[in-house]
């Protein structure tokens, strides 16, 4: 589920029922959607002050703009994925900002990590999810803050949640462009890519992460990842080691549906054996 920032993301929630509800800051303000239904027939519902621009977006977000019939199976895991998993839609949020900043918080830590900062952060930060009164708006839903929000955090909470300098810099470079950064969303792939990278501390990993949410780019094939060359590689050829450019090698077959070929290879596919205890968190003082 790649809008979930973890379990305790405070901006998902999934219900008992199986309701889906979503937390945004859209350009016309904070919203909050419910998702009730089923896989063939999905109704959603919102509030708030950018409630509308959610719904108009519901469709991309759902995956009606991705045509996933341009994608050809290669090799025989990959067949195998694709039968499990026929109806598999990239996301399309429009929201480059709501995508880029856990992107940035997720550069060169663990993921508990990187959703321990997200989920504090927001929950120190963010503000209540909007929704009519008496409306059943699960407890502790929040937005994100706006660009503003971002730059009043205090140096002592971005420590406090583990984020170190590099990272909270890379963020308030990126928030001080406010709503210039959403517009990227109307760019195509490539141009939107090559101007995230013109802010210091976004590289070509993070480009990538922000662009598969925010786009739903198929072919927006991460590089960079401690974990997904092995892990590709291992699924693909049975190596346990890999690195970016055997992933690229093995990825070429898909090329301008290299993302969706590795989601597909990750909802199957285990990772190779480890051999060594997980990285452990850094500690922060």
């Amino acid at each position: 589920m790649p809008l979930r920032r973890g379990g305790g993301d405070p901006t998902f929630r999934i219900a008992p029922d199986g309701t889906v509800w979503r937390a945004s800051r859209t350009p016309a303000g904070p919203a909050t959607l419910r998702l009730t239904g089923t896989p063939a027939a999905i109704e959603g519902t919102a509030w708030g002050p950018g409630a509308q621009w959610m719904l108009d977006g519901l469709p991309a977000l759902l995956g009606a703009d991705d045509d996933p019939s341009a994608f050809v199976p290669r090799h025989r895991i990959v067949h195998a994925a694709h039968r499990r998993h026929p109806g598999l839609r990239l996301t399309r949020t429009g929201l480059v900002l709501e995508s880029l900043i856990p992107s940035v918080l997720e550069q060169k830590v663990t993921t508990i990590e990187a959703y321990r900062a997200w989920r504090l952060l927001l929950l120190q930060h963010g503000e209540a999810a909007p929704g009519p009164q008496g409306a059943d708006v699960p407890r502790g839903l929040r937005v994100m803050p706006d660009p503003r929000g971002w730059t009043r955090v205090p140096s002592w909470d971005w420590r406090g949640a583990g984020v170190d300098n590099k990272r909270a810099s890379a963020i308030l470079r990126a928030v001080r462009l406010g709503a210039r950064l959403d517009t990227l969303a109307g760019r195509p792939v490539e141009e939107a890519s090559a101007l995230l990278q013109t802010i210091p501390g976004i590289g070509p990993w993070t480009a990538a992460e922000t662009l598969q949410r925010s786009h739903g780019a198929p072919d927006a094939v991460t590089v960079g990842d401690l974990h997904l060359p092995h892990h590709i590689g291992y699924a693909l050829t049975g190596e346990p080691r890999s690195d970016d450019e055997t992933m690229l090698r093995l990825l070429a077959p898909y090329e301008g549906q290299r993302h969706r070929a590795t989601r597909l290879i990750l909802a199957v596919a285990p990772g190779p054996p480890r051999h060594a205890p997980r990285m452990a968190p850094a500690r922060h003082r």
